[in-house]
């Protein structure tokens, strides 16, 4: 819980200079600032800081591992590329299928994916084998897209554990009073006490849902160029495949279609 408490740190300093307040009477004394820790702060947002901390633990976790993977080493490298261009040109297929099985870029799943249907294949055709590799480069580009959708989860769930916290505050608040007899102030301190207490959760949640969603802004943004550099970089796989590809069937093919041509005249 004191991990909880140290994660929830920056939202529950902001919200207490929110909170600030002078008390009245000596008995509100005890909800000045000067005599609220931050853990006090914590234990006031209730139940519901508890599902928020534990998303702040899984918001952090998933910046950080989005920082170091989220990089263009990680989709298309220089050398891979380069090995795959000599490769292709010699068209060495078994090779290239080798090597694509040995690098964990998104073009060398790409690739190997293509080389596999190839090599088990070497008659069909090139309109097929283009099927293929944008098939599982659609699929690529769509792992990463999936890949940073879990912040905007984050995003939306945080500010609604918020509200619903602060919603059954409020409520517990108002029980405490109808169960007690006080004085007119009593109750207008109780009341704003309870009050501010629960929207410790609404405000955490907001703070950690916005967080999660700038986040998750600068990762779409990255995503995206990456998916350009993918397809870039899968475009000129099968450029050079095209290239490079069957040149015995492709020669036969123009062969028939010269005598075709011959016949009609």
């Amino acid at each position: 819980m004191k991990f909880i408490a140290f994660l929830l740190a920056a939202p529950v300093a902001a919200v207490a200079q929110v909170t600030t307040v002078t008390p009245t009477n000596p008995a509100a004394a005890v909800h000045t600032p000067a005599n609220t820790t931050l853990w006090d702060m914590v234990l006031a947002g209730g139940w519901a800081m508890i599902p928020l901390g534990i998303l702040s633990i899984i918001t952090m976790m998933l910046v950080l591992t989005y920082l170091f993977t989220l990089r263009r080493g990680n989709i298309v490298s220089a050398h891979f590329m380069n090995t795959a261009d000599v490769l292709l040109k010699k068209r060495d297929y078994l090779g290239l299928l080798a090597v694509s099985s040995r690098h964990s870029e998104a073009i060398a799943r790409v690739v190997q994916r293509t080389m596999d249907f190839v090599t088990k294949n070497p008659n069909t055709d090139l309109k097929i084998v283009q099927e293929i590799a944008e098939t599982e480069g659609a699929t690529q580009a769509a792992s990463l897209q999936h890949r940073i959708i879990y912040l905007a989860d984050i995003g939306m769930l945080s500010p609604m554990i918020g509200l619903l916290g602060t919603v059954l505050g409020i409520i517990k608040s108002f029980g405490v009073l109808a169960s007690k007899a006080t004085a007119e102030s009593s109750r207008n301190t109780l009341l704003a006490g309870g009050v501010s207490e629960a929207l410790v959760a609404t405000a955490t949640g907001l703070i950690l849902g916005i967080t999660a969603m700038a986040f998750y802004s600068l990762f779409r943004g990255r995503v995206q160029s990456l998916i350009s550099d993918l397809e870039i970089a899968s475009t000129h796989v099968l450029g050079l495949l095209a290239l490079n590809f069957n040149p015995r069937k492709r020669d036969r093919d123009r062969e028939q279609s010269r005598v075709a041509v011959d016949d009609d005249f």
